[in-house]
């Protein structure tokens, strides 16, 4: 395995002024973007990283620099921040060093394309040789492909860290994972967030995103909401750990309860989000989930908790109730394919994928819809492994196909904003956020069967 850590640059002076940054090197960090680039460094130290590559941008390099800084200090790291051109922000330049609002109304038509078709989004340049057309969406996603393509191969097996922007970080993620430049503004990218995505080879090969846009480090317990944020934001959750998940023993709609380490991280992320201000909660009627969420509403007395059927977890049928190696000795070669194709395995007298799909998503529609009927601004919903992977591949428009590109741990949350409203696209603000559960920037939960 290969793991990658991304993480975009500290506050700049552009970013306070919501101006256009782009390729142009005039922005600076701003001392909450040194400050806060030092609590990444910080936020690290335990981690040995074989490379470090950065934007050239001073921004990013400055904010990479840091980041060494504290990991010479701290854990006596030598690895030196190498600048690549592969990493350079997306190129704007017709709008750069621009205040947003002021090309919002000078570019008002090609602003609309940017926000809701943004591979889309052209600019007509003029050079010596006349004018050629410029696509900064698509071109960038080009640009993240050649940096995977040329730095996966000198590092297999070993851990890395890239210091980005907000547009290069998002194409990054998105190429590993195969989500399409039409999807470029579904991940939210804070200024100093973590993501961490795991690589088994090189681009095309299977890969998981284990977290991603962690800010916690910098004292901001979820992602900030967009500026104009209009619609609500759900705070998806798996449960705690069961005895079940310890022994690696598939439950599926075996209703198994939690363990004591399952109800100590129920309590621990129910005082991660005590600050938060809860307006409604829906859980799988399962027992783990209703105990987790029961465990986090504590916190929110005045909280109704309501129980929806399709959020429960996938049957798994004749498998329920075993251990991978009885699985593999009744069904030989099945545990493999549900691995490596799952949506081709129909579980022997229960779901599958698609089952799963049709159910989850129609109620995760009906309570995004209720919401947005009755005004409520943040939802807790606290589900399963496969119920929240089926989920979050429809939050960013992907097929079952990519159900194992997600990580979701016990007690881990997740942030899924609707920052236009309901008829807006959804954006993944963070995912499988698991530092409250003392593991720091890692998911440290155990993995266990579903």
């Amino acid at each position: 395995m290969t793991r990658v850590i991304i993480v975009r640059h500290g506050q700049s002076g552009y970013n306070t002024e919501r101006r256009i940054q782009g390729r142009t090197d005039a922005s600076k960090l701003t001392e909450k973007g040194r400050n806060d680039a030092s609590k990444v460094g910080k936020a690290l130290s335990n981690i040995f990283f074989n490379a470090i590559y950065s934007s050239p941008l001073q921004r990013a390099k400055h904010t990479a620099d840091i980041i060494h800084s504290e990991l010479a200090t701290h854990s006596g790291q030598s690895t030196v921040p190498q600048a690549c051109d592969h990493l350079l922000e997306i190129d704007l330049p017709l709008w750069e060093a621009m205040i947003t609002a002021d090309v919002k109304e000078k570019f008002a038509e090609d602003y609309r394309t940017w926000h809701e078709r943004p591979h889309e989004l052209r600019m007509l340049l003029k050079d010596a040789e006349g004018t050629k057309e410029h696509f900064p969406v698509l071109a960038l996603y080009k640009q993240a492909e050649q940096f995977w393509q040329e730095i996966l191969p000198r590092h297999q097996d070993q851990t890395i860290l890239i210091v980005g922007h907000n547009g290069i970080n998002r194409a990054l993620i998105s190429t590993a994972l195969n989500i399409p430049p039409s999807r470029y503004h579904s991940l939210q990218q804070s200024n100093c967030g973590i993501t961490v995505l795991n690589f088994s080879g090189g681009l095309g090969e299977p890969v998981q995103l284990e977290s991603l846009n962690q800010t916690q480090h910098t004292g901001e317990t979820l992602p900030s909401l967009r500026p104009d944020h209009q619609g609500i934001r759900l705070l998806l959750v798996r449960h705690g750990e069961t005895e079940w998940n310890r022994q690696t023993r598939f439950q599926g709609q075996i209703d198994v309860p939690l363990n004591d380490n399952g109800r100590q991280q129920s309590q621990k992320t129910g005082e991660f989000l005590q600050e938060i201000a809860i307006d409604f909660a829906v859980s799988s009627p399962m027992l783990r989930p209703k105990e987790t969420a029961e465990i986090i509403l504590k916190h929110h007395p005045s909280v109704e908790l309501e129980l929806q059927d399709g959020l429960r977890e996938i049957g798994h049928g004749l498998w329920e109730g075993k251990l991978e190696t009885e699985i593999e000795q009744e069904f030989p070669g099945e545990l493999h394919r549900w691995r490596t194709v799952p949506t081709e395995v129909q579980m022997p007298e229960g779901e599958n994928l698609q089952h799963v799909w049709d159910r989850s998503v129609a109620a995760w529609q009906s309570i995004v819809e209720a919401a947005s009927t009755n005004q409520l601004k943040t939802l807790l919903v606290v589900a399963h492994d496969a119920t929240n992977k089926t989920l979050l591949c429809y939050v960013l428009g992907l097929s079952l196909e990519n159900f194992w590109n997600f990580r979701q741990g016990n007690g881990a949350v997740s942030v899924i904003d609707y920052p236009s409203g309901i008829n807006g696209l959804p954006v993944l603000q963070a995912m499988n956020i698991t530092t409250h559960l003392g593991g720091g920037v890692l998911d440290k939960t155990a993995a266990g069967a579903l």
